[in-house]
């Protein structure tokens, strides 16, 4: 019934919901899973199981305990509680929610990209045109 999770940059549980990029220190604390989800749905993801060998429970538990209490580095993109959890889980720090936003991302400037080539390509195309005219 209990959790071992990283608290966000402001002492409260980590989001990655955060438009900002938060950095800081937070602590990882030892708490009853209801305390922490309160009325909130939740689940049990252990995504990467398919294609990575989860740590056995015994050990993924032990160290966790051994975290809590101590303060981790903690930054949105680069290590957040999903990170945290991933690294206890499969021996590797990794956020599959900020992999995905760097393809949003990554997906809008490619397609800001095309647009200011094709209205460059427009633009020079009448210029071209008027230009004859």
């Amino acid at each position: 019934g209990y959790v071992v999770h990283l608290l966000g940059p402001d002492g409260s549980l980590s989001s990655s919901s955060t438009i900002n990029l938060p950095i800081g220190k937070n602590n990882v604390l030892k708490q009853k899973l209801l305390e922490v989800v309160s009325t909130d749905e939740w689940t049990i993801n252990n995504l990467h199981d398919q294609e990575k060998q989860p740590r056995p429970p015994e050990v993924i538990v032990n160290e966790a305990h051994k975290l809590v209490g101590t303060t981790r580095s903690y930054n949105i993109v680069n290590y957040n509680c999903e990170h945290f959890a991933t690294e206890l889980r499969y021996s590797n720090a990794e956020s599959e929610q900020v992999e995905e936003a760097v393809k949003v991302t990554l997906g809008m400037t490619g397609l800001s990209i095309t647009v200011g080539v094709v209205i460059v390509a427009f633009l020079l195309w009448k210029t071209q045109r008027s230009s004859r005219n």
